[in-house]
């Protein structure tokens, strides 16, 4: 199913993976039981759900069917209510979702849609949409992406790598914030403008610039 979380799942796949868990428990729990009849129907499942993931994917008709289609529950002219009772929601409910999304009045908004797997999405209404960089016309840095180069005493080698910094470069950083050894660092990471964060399992965190030409691998 992906790295997705329970709220994420599609229907029929919470339906796989509650049935798969008490399959699975049938073997494990009764000893006469022989484990080949656990593990058939539990392959069945797997092969079931790859099997409709790969046909909603494939076929929009057959994703309606299986995962159903978002609602709009507010639009320009307010609440639909007659969508809202479609999915038996009451305006509690409405609200609660509104209030994590972190909109507290249902004037706020544009357009509010649940979505397949249940989540709200909004759109707000232009008086109420943030003020961005570009609005304001303002020139700012791109936002940096910062990957873990020791992490609790550990070197990511791996990472090293994408960042084209070697041991010896790594040495010499430490060596300058008086680090006597790479155990004694809880966490340091870089991003792509070679900005450091910096803490000791013992002390406390410092950042600062280095020169470095590994920025544009990730």
């Amino acid at each position: 199913m992906g790295k997705r979380q329970i709220g994420e799942l599609q229907p029929f796949e919470l339906v796989i993976m509650l049935i798969f868990a008490d399959i699975a428990t049938i073997p494990m729990t009764d000893s006469s039981v022989p484990l080949l009849v656990g593990v058939i129907p539990l392959i069945t499942l797997v092969l079931l759900q790859f099997f409709l993931s790969l046909l909603s994917r494939k076929s929009l008709l057959f994703q309606k069917i299986i995962n159903g289609k978002p609602v709009i529950v507010i639009g320009p002219n307010g609440i639909i209510y007659d969508n809202l009772k479609a999915l038996n929601m009451s305006l509690d409910d409405l609200q609660e979702a509104l209030r994590g999304c972190n909109v507290s009045n249902f004037d706020e908004v544009q357009y509010a849609i649940v979505e397949t797997n249940g989540k709200m999405s909004i759109i707000l209404k232009k008086e109420n949409t943030p003020v961005i960089n570009k609005d304001l016309k303002i020139q700012v840095e791109e936002n940096t992406f910062p990957i873990i180069l020791i992490d609790d005493g550990r070197i990511n080698k791996d990472n090293l790598k994408t960042a084209q910094i070697d041991l010896n470069f790594l040495n010499d950083i430490i060596k300058k914030q008086n680090i006597k050894s790479f155990k004694d660092i809880l966490v340091l990471n870089i991003d792509n403008n070679g900005k450091i964060y910096l803490q000791t399992k013992k002390g406390k965190n410092t950042t600062f610039n280095i020169e470095f030409k590994g920025g544009n691998n990730w």
